[in-house]
């Protein structure tokens, strides 16, 4: 990825997101970075200017993520790639219970994932051959309802992603979707072992197989804490 690209990154506030944050700045790219206050964003502006810019982040609130678009629009006006981290916990409130942890990690991740794709769809219709990139975890591509069913969209987010990839190809963007191993909608025959992935080596190797715009991905991670750590 030697041109300049812009991005908008979510699930920005530490692991995986901040390393894609981290890594795109470094590369030289615009990014738009949703994630929580806190001295590595914060070191990052300082560091990068203007490259870096700075957005809501409570994007399961759909206000918010118009908010975001907004932002994002009156400083660029396009948008050529959405990264979604849909395996953050940035979504959780302080005070939910642990017996709703995983399941509230689903929900909220697929409600901000829904609001910012619609969003911000017309900015990247106007992208440089835009493309969208949505990375889950073992947690965050679980099927929440009717779990003995067929994946569907309504009740599995990566499913409901795949779900509108007509839709984005009709204006001319890509999608990637990056998950764990499904048993019920498997991608692949091979099967991939869990791996010690690191934030910054996942994140370089997300980036260097972005611009191949390849359908699916399977990660599979042996320590989910170290690109996801739980955030409340």
């Amino acid at each position: 990825m030697n041109n300049s690209r812009t991005f908008w990154v979510t699930g920005a506030t530490n692991g995986l997101g901040l390393a894609l944050v981290e890594r795109l700045l470094e590369l030289g790219h615009r990014v738009a970075a949703s994630g929580k206050d806190g001295e590595a964003l914060d070191a990052l502006a300082s560091r990068h200017g203007s490259k870096l810019l700075r957005l809501p982040w409570q994007l399961h609130d759909e206000e918010q993520a118009a908010s975001a678009c907004q932002q994002l629009c009156h400083a660029w006006g396009t948008l050529d790639s959405l990264i979604i981290n849909a395996g953050t916990s940035d979504y959780l409130a302080d005070d939910v219970a642990d017996s709703e942890l995983f399941e509230t990690i689903v929900s909220s991740n697929q409600l901000a994932g829904e609001h910012c794709l619609s969003k911000v769809l017309p900015l990247l219709a106007k992208g440089d051959s835009p493309q969208v990139m949505a990375i889950f975890n073992r947690y965050s591509a679980l099927q929440l309802h009717s779990p003995t069913q067929v994946s569907a969209g309504w009740n599995n987010m990566p499913q409901w992603l795949r779900e509108e990839r007509d839709e984005l190809e009709e204006l001319g963007i890509d999608l990637t979707v990056v998950a764990p191993h499904s048993l019920k909608t498997p991608v692949t025959s091979a099967q991939a072992a869990p791996d010690a992935w690191t934030p910054q080596s996942a994140a370089e190797e997300l980036l260097r197989r972005l611009p191949l715009r390849e359908p699916e991905l399977v990660l599979e991670v042996l320590d989910l804490s170290a690109l996801w750590p739980l955030s409340r």
